[in-house]
């Protein structure tokens, strides 16, 4: 019963961005066939096949040992914060702070040369199985690197040479990206398995919206990817440029302390108004889960945990999603209540594991 509502709600949700869509007609369907095919294969080889599984297991471990080295540091400088929250790392210094090791070390890899190439590459052989336009299929394996500002901000001379329109699909498509910067932090909270795993599908499913909401159709001579780097411009000093992306990388763990203090306490001082009127039932999470619920009960789920999921989601787009792992993540990553569920630990996952939301 379940699976026939899960798989209903593919359809239903493909309907919906056809309805919202702003030019219908040239929806280019085939290409949304063959990517919503792609993403579909790749969720049950994640999740059914002990390859895929081995996989992101094995990506998720990686990011969980680096977090672990980047403890050697953080016990250096603050000892005394890994052991003040009754005996084990608090949420600063287990999700925030391994950030200062984890974006260097891509930045690195993106000084060498090495992401380039790899982002290249896997963006022309998805441009070449999908029939996308080369740089919208390599801009959304940017965004499996780099969060929506990075990203926005590295391909600005392309941006520039694109119409309005295709600049609008771009906007959309990066709300559902990530960078690699939290990964190791999200590790830290839900479980790695998925959060590896929502990456790609999450990048997958950015393009079926964005291809059906604002179907656009791109020449030859448009279908060309700009030379992001001046030519003859002259590569920043390693040490000049690693000190540039620390400095980077401590601006990134203030914002998100101060939007996490800032969300939770907002969150609080509505409810609290709302427990003025005496209707203790009505809080922001209730009001969420109303609004969520029938998109939550597509995925799959009992009246009773779709309602659950729903507030989780609600809440997720109104905050943000570290918000919303800070309050599920000894639930989810002990398998209690809703999340005995594994069905349940994925979809939340998938769903937490993207920048969109109002804040964003």
């Amino acid at each position: 019963m379940f699976l026939i509502v899960n798989l209903l709600g593919i359809f239903v949700f493909i309907a919906i961005a056809a309805l919202l869509s702003n030019d219908r007609k040239n929806i280019q369907w085939r290409s949304v066939g063959i990517v919503l095919i792609l993403e579909i294969a790749l969720a049950g080889f994640f999740t059914q096949f002990k390859a895929g599984q081995v996989a992101v297991q094995s990506a998720a471990d990686g990011f969980n040992w680096l977090v672990s080295v980047a403890s050697q540091g953080i016990a250096f400088a603050l000892p005394d914060w890994l052991t003040a929250n009754n005996g084990g790392p608090n949420f600063v210094t287990s999700a925030l702070l391994p950030i200062l090791l984890v974006v260097p070390l891509f930045d690195i890899l993106t000084y060498i040369g090495f992401l380039p190439w790899l982002i290249k590459w896997i963006g022309k052989g998805l441009a070449f199985i999908t029939g996308q336009p080369k740089f919208e299929a390599f801009f959304s394996i940017e965004m499996m690197f780099l969060g929506n500002t990075e990203v926005l901000a590295v391909s600005k001379s392309q941006l520039d040479s694109m119409s309005a329109r295709r600049n609008f699909t771009l906007a959309m498509m990066s709300m559902s990206c990530v960078t690699s910067a939290v990964i190791g932090a999200y590790t830290q909270m839900v479980p790695g398995k998925y959060v590896l795993t929502a990456i790609p599908l999450n990048i997958l499913g950015a393009i079926i919206v964005a291809a059906i909401l604002n179907p656009t159709k791109v020449t030859a001579e448009e279908d060309v990817i700009v030379n992001i780097t001046e030519k003859g411009e002259k590569k920043e000093p390693f040490f000049s440029f690693l000190g540039d992306s620390i400095l980077g990388a401590g601006k990134l763990i203030l914002i998100i302390t101060a939007t996490v203090i800032a969300f939770v306490s907002l969150a609080a001082l509505i409810n609290q108004l709302f427990s003025l009127t005496g209707f203790h039932w009505v809080t922001l999470e209730n009001i969420f889960g109303v609004i969520m619920f029938p998109f939550a009960w597509l995925l799959g789920f009992s009246a009773e945990d779709a309602f659950r999921l729903a507030r989780f989601m609600g809440t997720k787009l109104v905050t943000n999603e570290f918000v919303v792992m800070g309050e599920v993540s000894k639930s989810i990553m002990a398998g209690k209540g809703v999340f005995a569920n594994e069905h349940a630990r994925a979809v939340l996952t998938i769903f937490l594991t993207s920048f969109a939301n109002f804040g964003t």
